[in-house]
């Protein structure tokens, strides 16, 4: 039974509340009820797409990881290049002296082998031919008017009839001179096979000496480390106070086959 009250809306059977009142409350739980379900809707997917969907996001975090941070092998390897030393072999051919022209003495061993005993202030100096006996001839004064001009250290190199291979490094320039000349850096040298180096004794001063007739290195009692004669074809060896050395041909006395004087500037 509905009836009409003064100021106020109708009002239900067996309610305080108005039709209005009702009919509005029903009409905001419908909207609430729709929207909560298309909610439902918009935020959930079903179990698989979900599991596809957070596999998708690890396997892009990952490929990003690869792409930007170094694995731990390859982060070694970089270290391991970066501290990697210098092979000894590196460290020679950085060492190993570029000659002008090609040596008819000394091969690619015995130039190595002689440039790890030179002077530290001439090593890696180019070698300049300046005299051989194949190309100037087997004269002494030859060799002296070649080596003019030329103020740098010299190694002086032969082979003998027999085939040794010996000689001498002179701190100074082979020259005519009156009295012996040159410095402690001065040493004999004979291969035999192996490389033998005879360095300077402090016992006497008798490194270097240039007469017209003949060139002398070390001496000692009427002895000479290295005789020459003029024609560049005759020389002899005997043990010598200024290096100690031994007979640096296979007998004292030997023939010359070749010679050369390099100047190492």
């Amino acid at each position: 039974m509905v009836r009409a009250g003064s100021g106020c809306g109708l009002l239900s059977r067996g309610s305080g509340k108005s039709v209005k009142e009702k009919i509005s409350l029903d009409r905001l739980e419908k909207i609430l009820y729709a929207r909560t379900q298309q909610g439902l809707r918009t935020h959930s997917r079903p179990l698989g797409s979900d599991r596809k969907m957070k596999s998708h996001w690890r396997y892009i975090r990952l490929s990003s990881q690869v792409e930007d941070i170094p694995s731990a092998k390859e982060s070694d390897e970089e270290e391991e290049e970066k501290a990697a030393p210098v092979s000894p072999m590196a460290s020679e051919d950085a060492m190993e002296p570029q000659l002008t022209e090609a040596s008819q003495v000394l091969g690619a061993s015995e130039i190595r082998q002689l440039s790890l005993h030179l002077p530290a202030r001439i090593t890696g100096h180019s070698w300049s031919l300046a005299f051989c006996t194949w190309r100037d001839g087997f004269s002494l004064q030859n060799l002296y008017r070649q080596m003019e001009g030329h103020n740098g250290p010299a190694l002086l190199v032969l082979r003998d009839q027999d085939g040794q291979i010996f000689g001498a490094f002179s701190s100074s320039t082979i020259r005519l001179s009156k009295s012996f000349y040159g410095t402690g850096e001065t040493f004999l040298f004979s291969f035999s096979p192996q490389l033998k180096v005879f360095k300077w004794t402090g016992r006497n001063s008798f490194f270097v000496k240039g007469d017209l007739d003949s060139l002398m290195i070390g001496s000692g009692s009427g002895q000479f480390g290295l005789w020459l004669d003029g024609d560049l074809y005759h020389g002899g060896s005997h043990p010598c106070a200024t290096f100690n050395n031994e007979v640096l041909a296979r007998q004292e006395h030997f023939c010359i086959k070749e010679l050369e004087a390099w100047v190492l500037s």
